[in-house]
């Protein structure tokens, strides 16, 4: 028996690092997503051993410990460690062993949310394991206080929520972990004409978004005015693409997404970089009408809306610095799980 968990990756659109305390708590944040068709796979499958397994096959890493044990937080597989730690904690787990596997469709720092997409995979293949009771609203906040408290790492809350709700959503952030999901009814059209225009492209660069996301929260600790007054404008950007992709006015978004490029290198130092610049400059003087960097920046994948046909010629002139097209679709599903 053997029990699997797919949780989708994330393309922000709109209102990125206003998720992020303090700036949420004291102001509230907003954020419009949209789940694409690249997952984060977490699978759990029983073993005659007293021996817990962990393995990541797309790092090629593996740890091997013994059952009914603490696991430790020493920078390999935290992730998964993390998650056995708190589920063992507040669930208990029966001492038996298990291979606990886990795969994810794009590389880690790459801005997709990654790491908490897959920390909601691997809650998902737990909560499948022991029957939990959990809604989406539990799991996304679990998925939180995982990752951000247990594990001290640094981020926002769109991705867990992201990843375990699916679909276009509009998310608002606010104090004492209050989250509200709002999905959207985008017609269908809208839809596709977004996803035939965007489009999602690798630098072949990758970055610890958490050294980022510290210098952010800082000034917002430390009260720079130019930083908080960009989060404010990044958040009034994720109600111009609200409605924007409501109404069909689906041509102004790539105005909206250069606004909050620009807007977004004003909330930290290393968001952007000269190579970044560089293939911003390039895909729009190829007909790109905007674009942004996807998560915290400084490498990773960066997004274009090409209007008329316009992508092709983006492509190929993105060639020149190395990095690759990821060919992508929407996907209205959230955490996936089931037992075979």
């Amino acid at each position: 028996m053997i029990h699997r968990s797919k949780a989708p990756l994330r393309i922000g659109l709109a209102g990125g690092g206003t998720d992020v305390s303090p700036y949420c708590d004291l102001y509230g944040g907003a954020i419009l997503n949209a789940t694409i068709s690249l997952y984060a796979y977490a699978n759990i499958e029983p073993i005659p051993e007293k021996k817990i397994i962990l393995q990541a096959l797309d790092r090629k890493e593996e740890q091997q410990f013994d059952a009914g044990r603490e696991l430790p937080i020493d920078g390999r597989l935290d992730l998964l460690k993390g998650v056995y730690n708190k589920i063992r904690k507040v669930y208990g787990l029966p001492d038996a062993g298990f291979k606990l596997s886990t795969f994810v469709d794009a590389p880690a720092g790459s801005g997709l949310g990654t790491s908490s997409t897959l920390v909601v995979a691997l809650i998902g293949a737990f909560s499948e394991m022991l029957r939990l009771p959990l809604g989406e609203y539990d799991i996304a906040q679990l998925a939180y206080d995982i990752e951000r408290r247990e594990l001290n790492m640094a981020g926002g809350r769109q991705d867990q929520y992201a990843s375990t709700f699916g679909g276009v959503n509009y998310m608002e952030f606010f104090a004492n972990d209050k989250v509200i999901v709002n999905p959207l009814r985008i017609k269908r059209e809208y839809l596709f004409e977004l996803e035939n225009n965007l489009t999602l492209y690798y630098t072949s660069t990758s970055r610890e978004s958490a050294k980022i996301i510290e210098k952010q929260t800082q000034n917002v600790v430390n009260k720079k005015d130019r930083s908080i007054e960009a989060m404010h404008q990044l958040k009034q950007q994720a109600q111009m693409m609200k409605e924007a992709l409501l109404t069909g006015r689906v041509n102004e978004i790539g105005e909206i997404l250069d606004f909050g490029f620009r807007q977004k290198k004003e909330m930290a130092e290393g968001i952007s970089n000269s190579l970044m610049e560089d293939i911003y400059e390039t895909a729009k003087k190829a007909g790109a009408s905007g674009g942004k960097i996807s998560g915290a920046g400084g490498g990773g994948f960066m997004v274009f809306y090409c209007p008329d046909n316009s992508k092709y010629a983006v492509i190929e002139a993105l060639k020149d610095f190395g990095g690759y097209v990821k060919h992508y679709q929407f996907v209205n599903h959230g955490l996936t799980t089931w037992t075979i």
